[in-house]
């Protein structure tokens, strides 16, 4: 795994942080991905897990919508 998150990584976290500032929750999976230009929610949730793997998000549920910031 590289030491550093990958571009559209760094997208997704801008996503999720811009999300819970404006609405108090996270983003669905589906949400992320209209905004970052991800047609695939299972391309999405594979960039989660890694994210998830750094310890950059976590989630207190099996959702990701009740994802937070590292």
């Amino acid at each position: 795994m590289r030491d550093h998150p990958s571009e559209r990584q760094l997208q997704i976290l801008r996503v999720i942080r811009e999300w819970i500032t404006e609405y108090g929750e996270g983003p669905s999976v589906r949400q992320i991905g209209v905004r970052v230009g991800l047609s695939s929610t299972s391309s999405v949730a594979y960039q989660l897990a890694q994210l998830e793997r750094r310890g950059l998000i976590s989630r207190s549920a099996q959702r990701w919508r009740t994802v937070r910031l590292g």
